[in-house]
């Protein structure tokens, strides 16, 4: 099924793979800041708790992009069996 651009619509892992990759670049970011704010003569200590954020949700969609195969098999296998 086609939209009226003329493309297809995403599917919800395609739009997990796209957050994943901007979570990626966040936690990039945050990391890299992080490091800028303990370079400090006077280091802003709470800065280091920023990166956990998108590590947390990174973690996540990561998980369920590692499981889709195996859901896969699984669901294959379970069709076959009826």
């Amino acid at each position: 099924m086609t939209d009226i651009a003329g493309t297809t619509p995403w599917t919800a892992s395609q739009w997990i793979r796209q957050i994943h990759r901007w979570l990626a670049i966040v936690f990039t970011l945050s990391v890299i800041v992080t490091f800028i704010a303990l370079a400090l003569p006077e280091p802003l200590v709470w800065v280091s708790y920023i990166p956990l954020l998108p590590l947390f949700l990174l973690m996540g969609t990561g998980l369920y992009m590692f499981v889709l195969p195996y859901a896969a098999r699984w669901r294959s296998r379970g069709s076959l069996a009826r």
